[in-house]
């Protein structure tokens, strides 16, 4: 029986989100096929289709997955201890780095990190007036700075990478 959540589908998922991920570092995502997929990771087409629908949905899926661990990261965030919250991220970053690379590749990167960003400080800090563009100036000025960080190769560590957003973002 072919439950959502049992160990054997499981590991179907994670053996050919693996599989797409690893092939995504060389391709763009219109040359990858279900054919290539299934022969990588041993699997059959049906259960291929048992899980995903296409490429796509694969695509969406695995950016779901990235973004909910990402979130979870964050759930005990301390808006009061900001060095410790983008620690966090930044670790986290050079942990999976493949992912993050994945998911930029994706170009999934449109409201990527907005959730870390606090708009209650913001607004606090009267910024409220024009809060949208701040927003948007914060978040594609963080997805710069980790997008370059990771084709580097995050050489710098996390540590160095915190400092370099604090002294950008200027202890906001």
């Amino acid at each position: 029986m072919n439950v959502k959540n049992n160990k054997r589908r499981r590991e179907s998922q994670e053996k050919i989100e693996k599989a797409f991920i690893e092939l995504l570092q060389t391709r763009d995502i219109k040359d990858i096929t279900v054919s290539e997929l299934i022969k990588i990771t041993g699997l059959n087409r049906s259960t291929f289709y048992a899980n995903y629908i296409d490429i796509f949905d694969l695509a969406d899926k695995t950016r779901e997955k990235l973004e909910n661990e990402f979130s979870n990261l964050f759930a005990d965030y301390d808006y009061f201890n900001e060095r410790t919250g983008v620690l966090k991220m930044f670790r986290h970053i050079k942990e999976n780095q493949i992912f993050y690379k994945t998911y930029f590749k994706l170009c999934y990167d449109e409201k990527f990190l907005i959730s870390i960003y606090d708009a209650k400080r913001a607004e606090k800090e009267h910024i409220d007036i024009n809060l949208k563009y701040h927003i948007e100036f914060f978040r594609n000025g963080l997805n710069a700075i980790i997008k370059l960080w990771l084709e580097g190769g995050c050489r710098e560590s996390p540590e160095e990478m915190a400092e370099v957003l604090k002294s950008e973002y200027r202890g906001r």
